[in-house]
């Protein structure tokens, strides 16, 4: 479908890109996914995501959300329908900075986030790469560097600006609307359109970065001693791993932040990976904390990286399981597998508190197959890990079909989230999609 420039509402003029402009290739596609759409509307205000709301409705397009467009699921953009992102929403104030207060818009990236707040000696666990969107992560959990630490991003934000289905523009919070409040925080996606962030940032400058390289045998055994050190170790340590095979060998690279700066904390915080198997070269520094999310992530998603990826938590690394992530990683057709630490502050949360439930688990396993093996590949290493996981992370799910939906949201969470998106979207405006 072509949206004809006198069907534009003054409002939106100069903010709506179609083929031909330009900046199209620019904004049609996410960084997994090459897209289509009809348009895309750069809205500066609640009323001009409003305004892209009615006009999507008027023209019958089906609308997609984006804030930055790293989203696995390629959503972020459509064939012949209307994107609204949100790039050009991207403020970064400090609201109180005794209490570590902090507005974010949707549309800022996480790179640009650290760097605003570094001078004011504050920081937000905000994933681990600077190019991704504000709105995207912080309205589906966070799992940020220092996340064992902090908690997950959705457990320190204190109030959401939302327009709704709509286009009616509300504030969440404890006190007016906490049910939006409670679904934003994990569920946001389908819910609403978050415009902004009120969240509570730490005082952080510098941290200690280690990144070690270790022998994995067949059988697991660095990966259980890697996650009972993780067990026992401090909060202020966090590490991902990513596993990588060639031939026979295969080795994990551990990429270890503690969030604090003192050599005390630090040496107290990477001692505990020292024995998890055979050194295969490492390094550590003192870096500030802008260097985990650099401005140089930052770049236009043109479907550069097509991926198909899964995931699942485990809440103890048993034999069998690490066993599994092994053949996963190295067996024919082998995917791409991290693991990520949570835990620690993450669970001293009630998983009834947000729409992020899973409160008991330690370890966030991540696969992702690329072309061409595609989801069958992704299939058959995931084949073995699946029965050992319990529960999974919405931001890290290609294809969340009914299945994967209840993974993330168990029970009665997944009851109420799709309550609540009922009402607050019941004909189904913000989720073209089957749940």
């Amino acid at each position: 479908m072509t949206l004809l420039p006198d069907a534009v509402p003054s409002p939106l003029t100069g903010k709506v890109v179609t083929p031909g402009d330009n900046r199209y290739p620019l904004l049609r596609s996410t960084y997994t996914t090459v897209g289509g759409p009809a348009a895309v509307v750069l809205p500066e205000s609640a009323a001009d995501i409003a305004e892209a709301l009615r006009l999507a409705r008027e023209r019958g397009l089906p609308v997609a959300v984006r804030s930055g467009g790293h989203g696995l699921t390629g959503r972020a953009t459509n064939n012949d329908g209307l994107v609204i992102d949100l790039g050009a929403m991207r403020r970064v104030d400090v609201l109180d900075r005794a209490t570590g207060l902090v507005r974010v818009e949707a549309g800022a990236r996480w790179a640009a986030v650290a760097r605003a707040l570094a001078p004011h000696g504050l920081a937000i666990s905000s994933g681990d790469h600077g190019n991704v969107g504000v709105g995207g992560l912080a309205t589906g959990g966070g799992v940020g560097w220092f996340v064992r630490h902090y908690g997950l991003t959705v457990d320190r934000i204190r109030a959401v600006e939302v327009v709704l289905a709509d286009g009616s523009a509300v504030r969440a919070d404890p006190s007016h609307e906490p049910d939006l409040f409670w679904a934003m925080r994990g569920a946001g996606a389908g819910t609403g359109i978050a415009v902004a962030f009120e969240i509570e940032a730490i005082e952080l400058g510098a941290v200690g970065l280690a990144q070690l390289a270790v022998d994995v045998d067949p059988r697991g055994s660095a990966l259980r001693r890697w996650a009972a050190a993780m067990a026992e170790a401090p909060r202020e340590l966090t590490t991902a791993v990513v596993l990588a095979s060639q031939g026979a060998s295969t080795s994990a690279f551990v990429t270890a932040v503690v969030a604090s700066d003192s050599p005390r904390v630090i040496r107290a915080g990477l001692e505990p990976l020292l024995g998890l198997g055979e050194l295969l070269g490492g390094q550590a520094h003192v870096v500030p904390y802008t260097a985990l999310v650099p401005t140089n992530h930052l770049h236009p998603n043109t479907g550069q990286m097509p991926a198909t990826t899964t995931n699942g938590l485990l809440t103890d690394m048993t034999p069998d399981a690490a066993r599994a992530l092994v053949t996963a990683a190295s067996g024919p057709g082998a995917a791409m597998v991290q693991l990520r630490s949570v835990g620690g502050a993450v669970n001293d949360t009630d998983p009834s508190a947000t729409a992020y439930a899973h409160r008991h688990q330690r370890t966030l396993v991540i696969a992702t197959a690329f072309p061409p093996g595609g989801r069958r590949a992704l299939e058959a290493a995931w084949k073995g890990v699946a029965p050992h996981t319990d529960g999974a992370y919405v931001n890290f799910e290609s294809n969340p079909d009914e299945a994967a939906f209840r993974r993330a949201y168990p029970g009665a969470t997944g009851d109420r989230v799709t309550a609540l998106r009922e009402r607050y979207d019941p004909d189904r405006a913000l989720r073209p999609w089957a749940v």
